[in-house]
Formats: structure tokens, sequence, C-alpha cells
């Protein structure tokens, strides 16, 4: 029997569309209300815009035969165990007849700012998966725990900002060709997250990382580019919803 796909383009276009629909609206009620937190920070703090995603990944869990999972989203419950600290706050967690199935992280940026706020991702993202595999090693899941499936995926602005080339300076030693284009220039933003999640994928920190970039013109389109086969929409869906199949395959 096949994967279910859940017809995942589609979905994801919706997604991109309320992604961006649900920020501005969140802006726009921010300054409606006269609150101090207005701009790009309200469409962050006001809301989940990255629930089309979580929906999306909820129907592959349904649609690839894994019917006794409990799939978590409410802030109470998305808690793991941590090593270095005492637990980590997870976006969508799966569990299924006690065991850890699934963690999954969901991020996005957008500008202006997109210096810092790249540092300050991937710093989290190697953190968390180091925090976790440590913890898992240790038996924080359980004795009897197998590797759980651990994906991050990331939607940043498809926008002049986070496409140019940004220059990076090493005085000491050289910096990996990864982040230098041909002609010598440094990567964009945007392909530095690509660079990023490949190498989270080589490392083992993550089942799976990918990352897609939209515009914020998308909340009329849903279109959405990606980078890489390996770090692509359908490498993140392909692979979750074959470990949800496995994992329903088990008595």
């Amino acid at each position: 029997m096949g994967l279910d796909l859940a017809n995942y383009e589609e979905r994801a276009r919706e997604a991109v569309k309320a992604f961006w629909g649900n920020r501005a609206a969140a802006i726009e009620r921010q300054k409606l209300s006269g609150k101090v937190d207005q701009g790009e920070r309200a469409g962050v703090t006001a809301g989940k815009n990255m629930d089309g995603f979580v929906t999306l990944l909820v129907d592959l869990v349904e649609r690839n035969g894994l019917k006794d999972a409990d799939i978590h989203l409410r802030r109470r419950v998305l808690t793991l165990p941590g090593y270095f600290r005492p637990t980590k706050l997870w976006d969508v967690l799966i569990t299924r007849r006690g065991k850890l199935i699934a963690a999954l992280e969901l991020k996005s940026q957008v500008g202006p700012s997109f210096g810092n706020n790249f540092n300050n991702r991937t710093e989290e993202a190697i953190g968390t998966s180091l925090d976790l595999w440590t913890a898992f090693r240790e038996g924080a899941f359980g004795k009897d725990q197998d590797r759980p499936f651990v994906g991050w995926l990331m939607l940043v602005e498809d926008c002049p900002e986070s496409c140019r080339s940004i220059e990076c300076e090493s005085p000491h030693f050289p910096i990996f060709p990864d982040f230098k284009r041909e002609n010598g220039q440094g990567v964009s933003y945007t392909e530095r997250y690509d660079v990023f999640c490949r190498k989270l994928i080589q490392e083992q920190l993550y089942t799976v990382a990918s990352v897609i970039a939209a515009p914020r013109e998308a909340v009329d389109t849903g279109e959405y580019r990606e980078f890489s086969q390996s770090t692509s929409l359908k490498a993140f869906v392909t692979s979750f919803a074959g470990h949800i199949a496995i994992e329903a395959e088990r008595a």
C-alpha cells in the first residue's frame, strides 16, 4: 500500500495563504486596539500562523493508518523532558500507547530583521535537537522507546532582503564553501536556511528539516518555492508519512 501524501501541495498553498492572512489580521487587530505591540511583532505574538501546516500533519497521521495515535496540539501537553534543561515545549507531539512517535517544530521568519533572527533560529534548532537526543539516549522516554521522528519546518518571507547576497567574514580561518556562491559572494538568508537544513539532516540532528519561502503577495495565491530536493516540503511530507505508516504496522 502506497503512502498517502494528503494532497500536500494544494494544502501547503492554502497554509501559506492562511499564514499571511493571519499575520495581517493580527497586526490590524493590534493597531485597532491601540496596544503597544504593533508592527511585525504583532503578527508573531497574536496567533498560530503555521496552523495550516499543523492540520496537514494531522491529516497525514490519520491517512497513513495510525488511527490510535494521540496528537497533542495544546500547550499544556506539548512538553518533553530534556537533558540539559528540565523540559522543552514543542509545536506538535504524537504519542501512541505511551511511546513518543514524533516531535515537530514549525517555525517562520519574516523581515525586516533577518540576520539576528536567523542566528537565533539556528541556535535554537541545534540546541533543541541536542537536548532531545541526549535525553533519548539517557532513557527519558522509556527503555523500550524506538527512535522517534523529529522534524523541523521553516517558512521564510521571500523578499529582496532575504534573497540578497550576504557577505560574511572570518578573519582567522576560511568559511566553509557552502556559504559562498560560485562568484565568491556570500549566499542569501534563504540559501543559508537551505544549507542549514541539509546539515541538520546530514548530522542526524533531525529526521528531516525543510525550508520554503513565500512572498507576502502569496496571501492571494499561496505560491511558495523550495531550494533543494532534500530540504523540500515533499521530502518532509514523504518522510513523515513513511514513519507514520511503519508505526501503523506495529502490533
